[in-house]
């Protein structure tokens, strides 16, 4: 009896109060969906920030030192949409080139950057050029949201004949269900632009 009396009382804080717990990622649940949905409907039926890998345009890669605060502020008007990103060396953090990704085709591109840099952009030399069709990436980004809803219908499935009862394996997709809305609800509101990379992980 004192070690039944013992083990009550040395409960954790976590154990008496998992009810009151559960409202946590409930909560944050219900915040994502509701957040989903209100940037669904004011961001042209998309539910999140889609790169040139989703939309469509040109993706440069120039292997120089560039300052990006002066890139941006001067050819922010004259590429559309444009994204810049630095890649660095792991070890000594030094810049050792630039992704400029933009929905300005190709070769206007590749003018209005040369213009500002005052040099002759080369493929394969200095720089590398990628460039995606609309229609393409629209095609293979619907093809990556059918493949992924087939992916979570299966998982259900494998899920309901492990677990063999309705609770538990609700649970466990509800969970799966939950980390997908809440992660791609954050990256929303951090502003990053998901490419179709990032869709498969």
């Amino acid at each position: 009896m004192q070690q039944e009396n013992k083990t009550e009382s040395g409960k954790n804080w976590h154990d008496k109060y998992y009810m009151m717990l559960l409202l946590i990622p409930l909560l944050l649940l219900a915040f994502s969906l509701v957040y989903l949905y209100n940037f669904y409907q004011v961001n042209d039926k998309n539910i999140m920030y889609k790169d040139v890998s989703l939309t469509g345009g040109t993706a440069v890669t120039i292997y120089e030192k560039i300052n990006i605060d002066d890139l941006e502020s001067s050819l922010s008007d004259k590429l559309e949409e444009m994204n810049i990103r630095e890649v660095y060396d792991l070890v000594t953090k030094e810049q050792k080139a630039v992704i400029i990704e933009t929905k300005t085709k190709g070769n206007e591109a590749k003018q209005i950057l040369e213009e500002y840099l005052g040099y002759e952009l080369v493929a394969g030399e200095n720089s590398d050029f990628e460039f995606t069709g609309s229609t393409l990436s629209e095609n293979f980004y619907k093809q990556l949201l059918i493949s992924i809803l087939f992916a979570f219908v299966f998982m259900a499935i494998v899920v309901f004949i492990l677990f063999r009862t309705i609770v538990p394996s609700s649970a466990v997709i509800l969970s799966a269900f939950a980390d997908i809305v809440m992660t791609l609800a954050l990256v929303n509101i951090l502003g990053m632009k998901m490419s179709s990379a990032g869709i498969v992980a």
